[in-house]
């Protein structure tokens, strides 16, 4: 009667111990999760320790019991699956498939990438959005007790604007217990162009986030509702109307057990009320940003590069082997979020051979042949005309300024703000303008790159859009402009400079455009143009 009494407590007490450790490591049950098989061996690990604790008290024993022999086997035995199955899911094998992950589209950088104005350049990084969210947490004295601001700081668009936003955190533990019942009460946004920056207040807090405990903690309570998804880096993001969302990217492995992961799905948790709604990644509406992880997309390219000849040449040779730079920065087309980041040849030099955008919603990827400085490179140039002042260089952007590729940064002191503004031609690193406002740096940098007669936009600068009715040419100073009247327009004339813009032979009567263009008298001078075919 004690014998069976102890093998009921026995299996009753490892039962309690196995969902203890589930409860706290939330491991998917999933074949192609490491946790899942390290829960397995904890659990067979286990069993056996209580087996042993209770039946063997010496070595002769151990090595007498059939049980423990068989159970020490069955483990060595999940081990070997295991590693098997991480060698035959590894790029030694499979280099060919890891390198089809991306397929990269050769792209026309002038056509994708237009030229945007001075309020839509995300002027801050991250280190810099993180000042400012906790200025503004300082300021608000009914809250800084109780919550801190999170370092998430998810860059997203938002109505249009390139924005970052993070939601608080409960304090201490404490704080969360005074505080659980209400929730976290509201988020931080950070326009990255305007630098204004807003605590937005709910009025229903966030119940569902990474600073919560039990079954409130976001991991748990996906876990929980799917338990077999492999969740990969969660975002936290804003829906039309403003209301947080936690963005749950759900890995998919392509290549064996371990091997090959991409995005197959992705869960939009409510922070607020923890309802979610699962989508395949082609179905996922468009508001999101971010499903793909900036640092999955550079590995996916990074296996593109390396691996085109083999895995050995990717070690050893190394012929014909590309990989992106060291860093990466984000860009604002069409609503969607990009990563951007240069691409060099793995030897170390300091030049990118050109560059790729990678959409961090659909997977899309987009590679640019512009030979040039890396980006580190353009750091180091920005930060030497300044270095009398010590200021340091963010990481840049890439923008189109009137048709050339170029690399903006900026400037900040030791105590992390800004105090000025660097634009840096990426083909021609040497060309460095400094300005203390964007439109003064870009009024230096044109004046650098295309003589005096650049044009710049500015609050005054007009769009129009329409038909070419009348199209004309004329020589100036040893230099072909065209004259264009649009349809119904006939009070204007627009002065298009072929050395500004050679694309604009292109044109024909009869073809739609449009014009940004500064007023003027006889004709508007032209900003810039762009077809409407």
């Amino acid at each position: 009667m004690l014998r069976r009494k102890g093998k009921i407590f026995a299996v009753i007490a490892a039962l309690i111990i196995a969902a203890v450790y589930y409860y706290v490591t939330i491991p998917a049950i999933n074949i192609h999760s490491s946790g899942f098989w390290g829960f397995i061996l904890a659990v067979m690990f286990l069993v056996l320790l209580l087996y042993g604790v209770r039946r063997v008290h010496s070595v002769a024993e151990i090595r007498q019991s059939r049980i423990l022999k068989l159970g020490i086997a069955a483990i060595a035995l999940v081990i070997i699956i295991y590693a098997l199955g991480t060698l035959l899911s590894s790029p030694v094998i499979n280099a060919k498939k890891y390198q089809q992950l991306i397929e990269p589209e050769t792209s026309n950088f002038t056509e994708d990438i237009e030229q945007i104005s001075f309020d839509q350049i995300p002027l801050l990084d991250k280190d810099s959005a993180q000042l400012l969210g906790n200025r503004k947490m300082g300021s608000m004295v009914e809250m800084v007790s109780q919550f801190e601001v999170s370092d998430i700081y998810s860059q997203i668009n938002y109505l249009g604007r390139p924005v970052r936003v993070t939601p608080l955190v409960y304090a201490s533990p404490i704080k969360w217990f005074t505080n659980m019942r209400e929730g976290i009460p509201a988020y931080i946004t950070i326009d990255m162009a305007t630098q204004n920056t807003e605590l937005v207040k709910l009025s229903d807090g966030i119940r569902y986030s990474q600073s919560e405990y039990f079954n409130r903690y976001i991991y748990r309570h996906l876990r929980f509702k799917y338990p077999t998804y492999i969740f990969d880096q969660l975002s936290f993001e804003l829906d039309e109307e403003g209301t947080p969302y936690w963005i749950c990217p759900v890995k998919k492995f392509n290549i064996g057990l371990f091997g090959g992961q991409t995005i197959g799905r992705v869960v939009l948790c409510n922070a607020v009320t923890g309802e979610c709604t699962d989508y395949k990644v082609e179905d996922c509406p468009t508001w999101v940003d971010r499903v793909y992880p900036a640092d999955l997309l550079v590995q996916l390219y990074n296996y593109h590069g390396t691996l085109k000849n083999g895995f050995f040449n990717s070690i050893l040779g190394q012929k014909g082997c590309l990989k992106t730079t060291e860093g990466f920065n984000y860009l604002a087309i069409n609503d969607d979020v990009w990563v951007y980041t240069g691409v060099t040849s793995v030897s170390g030099d300091r030049s990118n051979v050109g560059f790729v955008l990678m959409n961090q919603r659909t997977k899309e990827t987009k590679y640019y042949e512009i030979p040039g400085a890396e980006e580190y490179s353009a750091m180091d140039s920005a930060e030497g005309q300044v270095q009398n002042l010590g200021y340091r260089a963010t990481f840049p952007l890439l923008l189109n300024i009137s048709g050339e590729p170029t690399y903006f940064l900026a400037l900040k002191d030791n105590a992390g703000l800004v105090k000025k503004y660097a634009m840096v031609n990426v083909q021609k690193y040497q060309n460095v303008a400094i300005g203390d406002t964007v439109s003064a740096c870009q009024k230096i940098y044109l004046t650098m790159i295309k003589g005096s007669s650049a044009v710049l936009s500015d609050e005054n600068t007009k769009t129009v859009t329409g038909t070419i009715k009348k199209m004309a040419q004329g020589v100036i100073d040893g230099n072909t402009h065209y004259y264009i009247v649009l349809e119904n327009r006939d009070n204007l004339i627009f002065d298009i400079p072929i050395t500004d813009f050679l694309e604009i032979v292109r044109y024909s009567e009869g073809d739609r455009i449009t014009i940004a263009y500064n007023e003027g008298t006889p004709a508007c001078t032209v900003v810039s143009v762009k077809s409407e075919k």
